[in-house]
């Protein structure tokens, strides 16, 4: 099967990762060719640690590495595919922008799907001449070790059309959910309930990041703490789902925290950015105690 993931990054990245040691060839699409190859860069170090542990041989690494080509043109990375999967930044209009392209560049029967965590997939369609091939298949964060993908059908979405995603996403080794379009699905949205009331916990004074992430991995037997887990997926990515549910529903329980804006206005990002709930810049996470 030929797949185009369309975005780079950390998510885009995994996905192709995951499809590639599928047996699958894949076009992993960024705006240059730069950042797609610094995808491709990033998929050859996630296979490295699989084989410094002895979950991957180097050849099977070589081969699932040899499967990704890293392209900057979108027609080229749309043409003759099975499955095109969308995976950049939370913004609808952007998203629906490029969508829209992708979409002129393949064929009408290629299956056309989006990473989205939050956007509802039946906005997404708007963009399209051919809804009915369109749906989201929401990934989790790290791709190569989480199991689950939403299948989210939007408005008019196609059953066979649905059908298909799940034999896709078997067939790459993960187990797929169907899920009513909604906002922020149904696994973020129960995490966002999470995370806004450790972040109200915070904000009130009941105790420290790292205390509050150490009672939910202990109490609750979570493998990460919310912030740390918010760390790891991006504090803009996390806020812009807020922001999301907020808009849908106009409920004061999805209304970000004014902490959580302030720390994305300053680029504090998480991992990625080197500082988040946590401080990362000399390589190991360490408490922030201005945010205490």
């Amino acid at each position: 099967m030929e797949i185009a993931v369309l975005g780079a990054g950390f998510m885009g990245g995994g996905i192709a990762q995951v499809c590639a040691g599928a047996g699958h060839r894949v076009r992993l699409w960024d705006q240059t060719q730069a950042l797609a190859e610094r995808g491709l860069e990033a998929i050859a170090k996630s296979l490295d640690k699989r084989v410094a542990k002895g979950k991957e041989t180097r050849a099977r690494a070589e081969e699932v590495l040899g499967r990704v080509t890293p392209v900057d043109d979108l027609e080229r990375a749309a043409r003759g595919t099975d499955w095109i999967v969308e995976v950049i930044l939370e913004d609808r209009d952007i998203k629906k922008g490029l969508l829209s392209e992708a979409e002129r560049c393949c064929g009408e029967g290629t299956l056309i799907s989006s990473n989205t965590s939050s956007i509802p997939i039946t906005q997404l369609a708007e963009a399209l001449q051919r809804p009915e091939r369109f749906l989201g298949t929401h990934f989790f964060s790290p791709v190569p070790a989480m199991r689950l993908v939403e299948i989210i059908r939007g408005e008019r979405t196609a059953p066979e059309a649905a059908e298909r995603a799940r034999e896709i996403i078997s067939g790459i080794g993960k187990t797929g959910v169907l899920v009513k379009d909604s906002p922020g699905f149904l696994v973020n949205r129960i995490n966002y309930a999470l995370r806004m009331e450790a972040y109200r916990c915070l904000e009130e004074g009941i105790a420290s990041v790292e205390d509050i992430d150490t009672a939910l991995k202990l109490g609750l037997n979570h493998p990460m703490g919310p912030f740390e887990l918010n760390d790891m997926t991006g504090l803009d990515v996390g806020l812009a789902g807020l922001e999301t549910l907020y808009r849908a529903t106009g409920e004061e329980r999805w209304r970000p925290t004014g902490r959580v804006r302030r720390l994305v206005e300053a680029g504090e990002l998480g991992r990625k950015s080197g500082k988040g709930w946590y401080d990362y810049t000399d390589g190991e996470k360490k408490a922030r105690r201005d945010l205490a």
